[in-house]
């Protein structure tokens, strides 16, 4: 669990640009403590992991942001492929004016010595999007529906970051095909259970 504090929020909101520029490292920290007027020397006491905590944090804002975004929508009223599909799209919005910042930050939880880092958040942002769009399951489903949307998410970021464009067009057009794919495999299986028993 992430700890949450207003500081680090709005410190890691002011780290964006910065981090857009110059990467997410201990500068980036100190000068989004600087920005928000904290002394930057205590960096290490508001992000004691330094720059990957940052993100981490960070990736805990959106997460809490889209879930907000999506109750005052009420996506919940929608059917179930229909408000995936508008979390996400809620999520990439946001994400949307910080793309430099996502591709660092992604690029340094990519570093091996970061590998439970990376899955954490990726399972973090999987559950939040399913909590904003109602999931209440309780059985093997709550895995299955996480793990399957981990990967479209994941594969839909990778689309997306490829070039500079800020528009997220395309990279819901991809995630349509993800989802349409994921529908098809379901119905199969579907169809096939009947013949297998």
């Amino acid at each position: 669990m992430i700890e949450r504090s207003a500081i680090r929020d709005r410190a890691v909101r002011a780290m964006l640009p910065v981090a857009a520029r110059e990467g997410w490292n201990l500068g980036t920290v100190r000068a989004g403590l600087a920005a928000i007027g904290e002394d930057p020397a205590l960096a290490p006491s508001h992000f004691p992991r330094g720059a990957v905590e940052a993100v981490l944090v960070w990736f805990d804002l959106v997460n809490r942001e889209m879930e907000a975004a999506a109750a005052a929508e009420g996506v919940t009223g929608l059917r179930v492929p229909a408000r995936i599909r508008r979390v996400v799209e809620l999520r990439l919005t946001a994400l949307a004016p910080h793309k430099r910042a996502l591709r660092r930050a992604l690029s340094l939880l990519a570093l091996p010595w970061h590998a439970g880092c990376a899955a954490r958040a990726a399972a973090a942002a999987a559950d939040a999007m399913w909590h904003a769009a109602g999931d209440s399951s309780a059985d093997i489903s709550w895995y299955t529906r996480r793990a399957s949307l981990a990967g479209i998410y994941a594969a839909t970021i990778a689309w997306w970051l490829r070039d500079e464009d800020l528009s997220i067009f395309g990279a819901m057009q991809f995630l349509d095909r993800r989802l349409a794919g994921l529908a098809r495999l379901q119905g199969l299986r579907k169809r096939a259970r009947p013949r297998a028993a």
